[in-house]
């Protein structure tokens, strides 16, 4: 069982995969941060597995969004992804709990 953060930076337009969950393991997303890097709103989605946690959410200039309230369990071979509505415009933080698979 080991803790990570994963990192997107400099999060644009087209999707970014934040991480992809290994084959053998498990995880648990217990945070996921956005931070906006521009003097302008921006919009992003995050993505697990295919379902967004968020759509559309809205990030003031200069701010950070906590986009997971409670956690998200992932298996092998299950993506976050996300987007930026900006080039260029933010980072994402995503930290994880993972494990062998049982």
């Amino acid at each position: 069982m080991a803790f990570n953060n994963y990192t997107s930076l400099n999060l644009g337009t087209s999707p970014a995969t934040v991480h992809t969950v290994a084959s053998g393991k498990e995880a648990v997303v217990i945070g996921c941060n956005v931070a906006n890097r521009t003097a302008s709103q921006i919009k992003v989605d995050v993505q697990a597995a295919g379902a967004y946690i968020v759509k559309g959410a809205p990030i003031p200039a200069g701010s950070a969004l906590s986009v997971l309230d409670g956690k998200v369990v992932l298996e092998a071979g299950d993506t976050v992804v996300a987007t930026s509505d900006t080039a260029t415009s933010a980072d994402v933080l995503l930290s994880v709990l993972e494990q062998d698979e049982s």
